[in-house]
């Protein structure tokens, strides 16, 4: 595996919204520096829903972009949903939470699936997006950095996959917005889901 794309987002506004978001983002030529709140330089607006510690970096697979790109008959170029990383020959649905990619010096651990919004809908420009998104349960995974570092495109990423209670990020695009089972609620505080996940499960919310 490599990277393909490191990809960063600029403030902008989309057609029929008012504020700004930096959801649209382009791959740039050279490392870039990876702290614990992400990218740095990327543009993270919504800091409620968006960022933070445990979704620092958004990864896609350029599987996932191949499938996307047969489905809505486009091309899409690297950030077009949002992505920090595009890693080469990798899938998204059967990643699983604790699951870890080591790019260089950087260690990144995967929490969470990247949940579709009215923000995507718009930048996608297309209304049914947010249902067909869900249903095709390709979402790619936010991480949190357990180490940081440069990263740039071309460089080698290692697979280590969590040797735990598989949670998969197809898994929780299912459960979403769902009371879960005693089973997944054991088996998603066993894994190091995203802390909100966890906190939501604690609480008897999910």
């Amino acid at each position: 595996m490599k990277i393909l794309a490191v990809c960063l987002g600029r403030p902008e506004v989309l057609a029929g919204k008012k504020y700004k978001t930096g959801i649209n983002k382009l791959a740039i030529q050279g490392p870039i520096m990876v702290d614990a709140e992400g990218l740095v330089g990327d543009a993270i607006l919504n800091r409620k829903h968006h960022g933070g510690v445990d979704q620092a970096v958004y990864i896609q697979g350029s599987l996932d972009i191949d499938w996307w790109s047969r489905e809505l008959g486009r091309e899409l170029h690297h950030g077009m949903f949002g992505e920090n990383l595009v890693i080469e020959g990798l899938e998204s649905q059967m990643l699983a939470a604790g699951d870890r990619f080591s790019i260089g010096e950087v260690l990144l651990e995967i929490t969470s699936p990247r949940m579709p919004c009215a923000t995507f809908a718009a930048h996608m420009q297309d209304p049914k997006i947010v249902k067909r998104y869900t249903k095709a349960a390709r979402p790619g995974a936010y991480a949190r950095v357990l180490k940081g570092g440069m990263v740039e495109a071309g460089q080698s990423v290692t697979y280590i996959p969590y040797e735990g209670e598989r949670v998969t990020m197809q898994d929780m695009m299912a459960t979403y917005g769902r009371k879960l089972s005693d089973t997944d609620r054991a088996r998603y505080l066993s894994a190091p889901v995203h802390y909100k996940t966890r906190d939501a499960i604690l609480a008897g919310e999910i």
